[in-house]
């Protein structure tokens, strides 16, 4: 049993400073809950800003595999749970649940990283029965987040696995990617990556509602660019698209996307599993309160008549009239801009060689004598 209760510092809109979510439901599986008495409904201002604590996550395995049919690749790896980006769309926000802690405030400053993960990765490419695949980098939460600086585990990954010859899909929306392009351009030369950036939107006043602690939009172009120039295949996902908030913005972000490089564009319909319902509602009653009730209107009009849709086939693009004018704006700008949809069909799984097998998994790696 576990009783957690918070009280955080405000800004003028109700959320603490430089953070995406307003508030802090409980994990649905705490068989004990906390309501906060009268005096403690007000914050304390003086107090400064909620800070991000980084705890260690002791994983059996760092490999996780996946049969939907939505996804390009049956396979990922996570190096991080939770996001300190603070986006208040995140599909991620729900696993924090089975953390015991809140999918809102606790997901952005609660992380956790796996600082074995290269050595379980290692130990379970070398497995006899390991088949090569591409491995899906940033599935859930960005590996590429601002605590990556302080522990430069996803740069350990790309090492290993650049050493396998192993093919690597990657999404990001962070700028720290590009202080790994001396490996990235490695992978690049054997056809063994491609980068997807993705791109919510260009209005700088919504990205910082939005996504306050990610790198904006003009600056992730600049991202886009640089990946181009070192020769590393990179696409971009307008994601996700909110109707009535930044879905008249798709055209000019794919356009400005080609015109830094991206030859890749897709979609990703807003989704709102579990408690993200009720946290981006209040985001939308904070911060939009005149667009709310359309926004949301809009949304269930593409998701079956619910705020969510989690069927294959459904979750990503959703369904009827305006789902299908979406899909239709998309194809029709990929056309004019030569560009395609999303596919990592052309990365070479033949160069993959299995790294050695640690001796121990929970040993550090040596390198062979011979």
């Amino acid at each position: 049993m576990t009783v957690r209760i918070f009280s955080y510092p405000a800004n003028s809109s109700g959320a603490p400073r430089g953070r995406g979510s307003a508030s802090s439901p409980h994990a649905r599986f705490l068989t004990l809950q906390h309501e906060p008495a009268p005096d403690e409904a007000g914050c304390d201002a003086s107090i400064g800003p909620v800070q991000t604590r980084l705890s260690v996550d002791h994983a059996r395995s760092v490999l996780s595999y996946n049969r939907s049919p939505d996804l390009p690749f049956d396979r990922a790896i996570n190096p991080y749970r939770g996001c300190e980006h603070g986006c208040i769309y995140c599909y991620a926000r729900p696993s924090h649940a089975y953390l015991d802690l809140s999918p809102g405030l606790d997901f952005e400053t609660e992380l956790f990283f796996k600082p074995d993960a290269p050595a379980l990765l290692r130990r379970e490419l070398s497995h006899p029965r390991y088949r090569c695949a591409p491995i899906a980098l940033g599935s859930n939460t960005d590996p590429w987040q601002p605590v990556e600086r302080r522990t430069g585990l996803t740069r350990r990954l790309l090492e290993l696995l650049l050493e396998c010859r192993h093919p690597l899909a990657i999404v990001t929306k962070s700028t720290l990617i590009e202080r790994d392009l001396d490996l990235l351009r490695e992978f690049a030369r054997d056809r063994l990556v491609r980068v997807t950036v993705s791109v919510t939107t260009l209005d700088d006043a919504l990205a910082r509602r939005l996504e306050p602690r990610a790198p904006r939009g003009a600056r992730r172009l600049e991202t886009i660019a640089a990946l181009r120039a070192a020769g590393v295949p990179v696409g971009v996902f307008f994601a996700p698209l909110i109707p009535a908030l930044n879905d008249q913005e798709l055209e000019a972000i794919v356009a400005a996307a080609h015109a830094a490089g991206a030859d890749q564009a897709a979609h990703v319909l807003l989704r709102l599993p579990g408690e993200v319902k009720g946290l981006f509602e209040d985001w939308l009653q904070t911060h939009y309160p005149a667009r709310a009730a359309h926004v949301l209107s809009v949304l269930s009009q593409c998701r079956n008549g619910q705020a969510n849709d989690p069927r294959f086939g459904h979750r990503m693009r959703g369904s009827g009239p305006f789902a299908q004018l979406y899909s239709q704006r998309m194809e029709r700008v990929r056309r004019q801009l030569g560009m395609s949809a999303p596919s990592i069909d052309e990365l070479r799984r033949d160069l993959f060689r299995p790294p050695a097998a640690p001796a121990d998994a929970n040993m550090p790696v040596q390198g062979s004598l011979f």
